[in-house]
């Protein structure tokens, strides 16, 4: 920001109290955390409703005040459903937000009812993503899928309300199936990346290693990862294949332990498990490779591309908004391990395309992409969002 938009930002943000609803805290730790502190750093007042597992003092001593939040993600019964929905209630209540921020599916239908019910003044529902029940097939995602946008049509529309979003498909796919209005909606791609924490490292010599960074679910195109890996090593192509991500039972398209395990013990792929040091795990590979059917804006790849290595994706809503073929990366079909395969080989057996990819998906995160930019385009909307309440 200028010094006048400062000025500006703080004088209407100051002493006004900032509600987060996310459903983990880890999430809101990797992709909110930054944004909270800058909310702070501008005056105002900052608390966080989610489920708190093990990251609950890291986020109080960011200054955040911090309220669990009983919510299960997998969850469709309806008692506990009504109680996520009182207990949110109940947290609005003794909170008293001028602005709340949903982030997630259940925060941004919950919360926006509960938001209706206690009169929030502003409030800024983000979607990351359209989540499982938009890449799946099955009936009963599609049940949920119809539910879900239905719930969109009846909570979206207030004057007092906007939706962010992560990529132009998913805008389009709110305004003709969810009847979101278009001057509700807001493109804020991504979270952002600390491009100080995460940059570039010289690849390291040895054996070239592909790393896949994401939660081990099958939307994200693990099985196909691992069936490129096979093609590649039957090639005899020399390179180490590393999935680096836990599981997530809460979500219906997890994979299990059992599944991972058999994977390693085929030794197509190496399993690291979940991880905090991300810099150092992408400092240590050679290409990133994230094979999803769909996504918002994969913070992940862009983590990648700050650090300067080369991208595989697929060429899905998302993922094609991180990488330009042949420029950063390169786009292959989704659920097609062979294409996939084809892309990593020849990105392989070339270290100086690579590179110069790496350099090019640098450029665009620092230009584009930065946590700091959008940091102060939500920033804004907040403060958009307050000045319409008051007239």
């Amino acid at each position: 920001m200028s010094g006048r938009e400062v000025k500006a930002t703080e004088g209407a943000l100051a002493e006004r109290q900032l509600l987060f609803v996310v459903t983990e805290d880890w999430y809101f730790c990797s992709h909110r955390l930054h944004l909270a502190v800058a909310a702070v750093q501008q005056g105002m007042r900052v608390a966080v409703a989610t489920n708190v597992a093990e990251h609950g003092a890291y986020i109080e001593a960011a200054g955040i005040e911090l309220h669990p939040w009983r919510l299960k993600r997998s969850s469709v019964g309806l008692l506990a459903e009504c109680t996520a929905v009182f207990d949110l209630w109940r947290i609005y209540r003794q909170v008293k937000p001028d602005v709340v921020h949903h982030v997630a599916i259940k925060p941004v239908v919950y919360g926006s009812l509960v938001s209706k019910l206690v009169r929030v003044p502003a409030v800024v529902n983000a979607l990351g993503g359209m989540g499982a029940i938009f890449t799946g097939k099955s009936a009963r995602r599609g049940i949920m899928r119809r539910l879900v946008l239905a719930a969109f049509r009846g909570l979206l529309g207030a004057p007092n309300q906007v939706l962010i979003l992560q990529n132009p498909d998913d805008c389009s796919l709110m305004v003709e199936e969810a009847g979101v209005r278009q001057q509700s909606l807001r493109l804020i791609r991504g979270a952002g990346v600390d491009t100080r924490e995460y940059d570039v490292a010289a690849e390291p010599e040895g054996v070239p290693l592909v790393v896949l960074p994401a939660r081990m679910l099958r939307d994200k195109g693990v099985a196909e990862f691992v069936d490129a890996a096979r093609l590649l090593k039957r090639r005899g192509m020399v390179a180490r294949f590393v999935l680096v991500g836990g599981c997530d039972s809460c979500n219906p398209a997890a994979l299990t332990e059992t599944e991972l395990s058999g994977w390693v013990r085929e030794g197509v792929v190496e399993w690291w498990g979940r991880r905090s040091d991300m810099p150092a795990v992408f400092a240590a590979s050679h290409i990133v490779c994230l094979p999803s059917y769909r996504e918002g804006l994969p913070k992940a790849l862009l983590e990648a591309a700050a650090c300067g290595r080369a991208i595989v994706t697929t060429d899905v809503p998302g993922c094609r908004e991180i990488v330009r073929h042949g420029v950063n990366g390169m786009l292959v079909p989704a659920q097609d391990a062979q294409a996939l395969a084809h892309a990593l080989q020849q990105l392989l057996l070339d270290s100086e395309r690579r590179v110069r990819m790496g350099m090019a998906g640098r450029a665009m995160v620092v230009n584009d992409f930065s946590d700091t930019a959008v940091a102060r385009h939500t920033l804004g909307l907040y403060q958009e969002l307050l000045s319409g309440a008051n007239r």
